[in-house]
């Protein structure tokens, strides 16, 4: 088995025959291990974990992570409603939405929480409930993701109330007899404690503002490691320097305010992997570069053409038979020059080749760190290639078919020939 990998080569290409390729994989074993790490952040007034099911929203994953005790954090009224056909409670499914949902209302009377993350949002809310208890979502002045792009905090960001405005909140909460008891922020991907701590102070200032909080939601953005050299975020050393802070405004503001954590790519980036086959290997001459061409890309994998980023990617032989190692960039199978797996990191405009072993056509490629933002964020269609299945991998070593290879007949359903 490949470093980072839950897959077997033998089970890679058992796989790639029965279920066909492009196609996704995901772990059970991993996913449960992740699911544990986060239900035990450390809290010392109570903790409610959530799944940030953008990141993977297949309706087993989501009813297997339920099962083992998170909560979802949803971010349209779209994942509210997959949420509840996958047999979620809607009480325990919370809404922060950039968009405000057209059914918002059926999505409150049925029980779901919700966090108004602007003004009008908080207005049209009260209109609707008034008097009624909700949360809503500060931008605290602070964000920490690697570039704009993965950026949810500080100036830059759109997201949730400019954290000046807080008194514009209080305002109309007033005037609607509205109760906040709920205070959520997100600053972005990381690792750092320090980091952390500093959100939570933020986070806690704001909180402090409004006399009916009893829950601080910091978001998500814990750092996984995808690629060998990385370095994952440790929930336990966040966790004990945020308790800290949560323990200091407890004993200064003489409330104790339960915390709630939304992981989606820790929980699942690293339970899965897509399989694809090779399907052509070229080159551009003794001055240019090797290619391999794969039947999976963009539609599959969108994160290396928009943010430049990095994922791990092994050779499978269909022979076994492992060829003499060159360097390859690896193309999607898009008409679009964009469409390679293998930028350079942070740079979707540069290439970095990858050391593998020779390439034949049929041979498997792994490309590991799938589990997060790839089946959910896709090209879906373009060149008109259809979604690639998913197949989950139990602990007892099955694999189970979670999502059909979508058909042509699907992809044109709702068009319409005049």
């Amino acid at each position: 088995m490949e470093p980072s990998l839950f897959l077997s080569h033998g089970q890679v290409r058992a796989i790639q025959r029965e279920f066909g390729t492009p196609v996704y994989v995901y772990d059970e074993a991993t996913l449960e291990r992740q699911a544990r790490q986060a239900l035990g952040f450390p809290c010392p007034f109570g903790l409610t974990a959530r799944f940030a099911m953008k990141a993977l929203p297949n309706l087993t994953i989501l009813r297997l992570l339920h099962d083992l005790g998170l909560h979802i954090d949803a971010s349209s009224g779209y994942e509210a409603e997959r949420a509840q056909r996958a047999g979620i409670p809607p009480e325990h499914i919370e809404l922060t939405a950039q968009e405000l949902p057209h059914n918002l209302a059926s999505l409150v009377e049925a029980g779901v929480q919700f966090n108004a993350c602007s003004l009008a949002q908080l207005t049209a809310f009260g209109e609707r409930f008034p008097g009624a208890s909700l949360g809503v979502r500060v931008n605290p002045g602070l964000g920490s993701g690697h570039n704009n792009r993965t950026n949810v905090g500080g100036p830059s960001s759109s997201f949730g109330i400019w954290h000046e405005y807080i008194p514009r909140v209080l305002e109309t909460a007033r005037a609607l007899n509205l109760h906040i008891t709920r205070v959520h922020t997100h600053i972005g991907s990381g690792g750092d404690p320090d980091v952390w701590t500093t959100c939570a102070r933020l986070s806690l200032d704001a909180a402090a503002r409004f006399p009916e909080v009893a829950t601080l939601n910091l978001g998500g953005g814990f750092k996984v490691a995808r690629m060998p050299g990385e370095k994952a975020a440790n929930l336990q050393e966040i966790g004990e320097a945020v308790s800290g802070i949560l323990r200091q405004h407890g004993e200064s503001h003489g409330r104790q305010l339960k915390l709630e954590i939304e992981p989606g790519t820790f929980i699942v980036a690293n339970a899965g992997a897509l399989i694809a086959t090779v399907m052509d290997v070229v080159d551009t001459g003794s001055g240019g570069y090797r290619f391999i061409k794969a039947d999976a890309g963009m539609t599959d994998v969108l994160r290396p053409a928009i943010y430049g980023a990095q994922h791990p990617v092994t050779l499978v032989a269909a022979s076994g038979e492992a060829q003499p190692a060159a360097e390859y960039l690896i193309a999607g199978h898009c008409c679009e020059s964009g469409d390679v797996l293998t930028p350079e990191p942070g740079n979707p405009e540069g290439l970095l080749p990858r050391t593998l072993p020779g390439a034949r056509i049929g041979d498997a490629l792994v490309i590991g760190g799938a589990g997060a933002y790839c089946s959910a964020m896709c090209c879906k269609n373009y060149n008109s290639f259809p979604e690639s299945a998913e197949v989950l991998l139990r602990k007892n070593g099955e694999v189970h078919l979670i999502r059909k290879r979508q058909t042509l007949d699907q992809m044109l359903a709702n068009e319409m020939l005049l």
